[in-house]
């Protein structure tokens, strides 16, 4: 025996409620005059809260209502609403569906939705199966006002899946589970693998009551959202933290609206300081859209501090294995449509090579170019290494008399030839080198405090080194 996968339809696998594009399907068909009063505020509520026992009374009741109407023509009416209803999916679902396939495990739609309705939209998406209600047909092809089988909700739907499973030799044990629903906890509860998305407020408390893992398709794995608010971390945390959390620094941003409100995107930035994440991190919150950061293993690692980086959609990066595992999160943030943002120096310059002129880059924003079509947005900062020089351990809060400035600007978005890798990522630093001050490209001689400045406490290497020591290939 094997295992398979079990979808939820509604506010699991699609953003919404399906129930919308079916009724304006309808409507086009000539089966409908139209919305019903009050469908909207409840198809609203549905998307806000979830299933309730008066919305399902009346889906339960649809199936009288469709007595005498035709099958075929329903059918037709769901072929003509499957390109709607794949743009409500969740843009992180195809990841799972593909973990699943590589894992030899069927992928089954399992809602209470009429099989009639949504078969269409399970083959578009590549389902082996779909697990629905199904409505009596007559000998002349029109629906009788009977069921055909259980109302898949609920005890129903468990039902159905188990009725399915035993139908194709698949072992619950085995399997998965997703939904949104408290009312598909008894289907939760009959496989070894229940997963939680998007849950509704009863559901929250399920899930930590019976510590079901809790995912959200419509964002990166490991993404935390704040339940029933729907709010990433981040998001939240954008919400609060503004230049005013940072009074020992003034802050001016350029080009902001520069970074595109939606849709993949790779943001890239030089790197001067410990404090570039904070100036980064008001630079992304004044974009309004939340970003995927690529940061060195030692911030993930690190005590409370490594589990909000994972929480608020960081990618983990351990430079020393060479694995390729970030760039393919990364990679799937992209294809998803969100914005991952990294800053390709890799580390922060240190001695001579931190007044350098030229800027230089490893290579790993240049081949997510290349092996997502993104758009580089190129992003300068400068006097972030005033607020929190490299040999400080904490940045000068007291300064808020004479603060520095913090200068923080968008370039134009790029794309990159695909030439070489190389090639690339020299285009890549020169248009971060561009948003910065005509003084970063003027070659000079630092002084010893400059120098020094630029050293993390304790450091006793070569500095001349410093000029050769990061290679550009990873």
């Amino acid at each position: 025996m094997t295992g398979a996968a079990f979808f939820d339809l509604d506010r699991t696998l699609l953003a919404g409620a399906s129930g919308e594009v079916f009724s304006r399907a309808m409507t086009r068909a000539g089966l409908s005059s139209g919305p019903v009063p009050g469908e909207k505020l409840l198809f609203g509520l549905f998307n806000l809260v979830g299933e309730s026992l008066p919305g399902m009374a009346i889906a339960r009741q649809a199936v009288s209502a469709a007595k005498g109407r035709s099958a075929a023509a329903v059918r037709a009416v769901a072929e003509d609403a499957v390109d709607e209803l794949v743009e409500l999916v969740q843009p992180f679902a195809q990841t799972a569906f593909v973990a699943h396939r590589d894992a030899g495990r069927r992928i089954v739609l399992a809602t209470t939705t009429p099989y009639d309705l949504v078969k269409p939209l399970a083959d578009a998406l590549g389902f082996d199966d779909a697990v629905a209600t199904r409505y009596g047909i007559d000998d002349d092809g029109n629906y009788d006002g009977t069921l055909d089988g259980p109302f898949v909700w609920s005890a129903g739907k468990l039902d159905a899946i188990t009725t399915w499973a035993s139908d194709h030799d698949v072992d619950l044990a085995d399997s998965w589970a997703y939904s949104d629903s408290f009312y598909d906890t008894p289907m939760l509860a009959a496989v070894g693998n229940p997963v939680v998305v998007n849950p509704d407020p009863r559901m929250v408390l399920m899930a930590a009551a019976r510590r079901w893992p809790t995912v959200n398709l419509d964002v990166s794995p490991g993404v935390v959202k704040i339940p029933v608010i729907g709010l990433e971390v981040q998001e939240l945390a954008q919400r609060f933290v503004t230049t005013s959390a940072y009074p020992y620094a003034r802050f001016r941003f350029e080009h902001v609206d520069r970074i595109p409100t939606d849709g993949p995107c790779i943001l890239v930035a030089n790197h001067r300081s410990y404090f570039d994440i904070a100036a980064l991190s008001l630079l992304i919150a004044k974009a309004g859209r939340p970003a995927r950061f690529l940061g060195k293993k030692e911030v993930f690692d690190a005590p409370i501090v490594g589990q909000i980086a994972a929480a608020m959609g960081g990618i983990r990066v351990d430079r020393a294995t060479g694995s390729d595992e970030p760039l393919r999160a990364a990679v799937e943030a992209i294809a998803g449509g969100e914005m991952v943002a990294l800053m390709p120096e890799g580390t922060i310059p240190r001695g001579p090579a931190f007044f350098e002129p030229e800027l230089t880059g490893r290579w790993g924003a240049a081949r997510l170019a290349h092996m997502t079509g993104a758009p580089i947005v190129p992003v300068g900062m400068w006097g972030t290494e005033k607020v929190w020089p490299r040999s400080a351990r904490f940045p000068n809060v007291l300064n808020i008399v004479d603060r520095p400035t913090v200068q923080v600007g968008v370039g134009e978005p790029l794309t990159v030839s695909g030439s070489s890798l190389g090639a690339d990522t020299k285009q890549i630093m020169t248009a971060i080198s561009a948003q910065l001050p005509a003084e970063s490209r003027q070659r000079r001689t630092p002084t010893r405090d400059e120098l020094i400045a630029t050293f993390p406490p304790g450091y006793s290497g070569d500095p001349e080194a410093e000029f050769t020591r990061r290679p550009g290939e990873d």
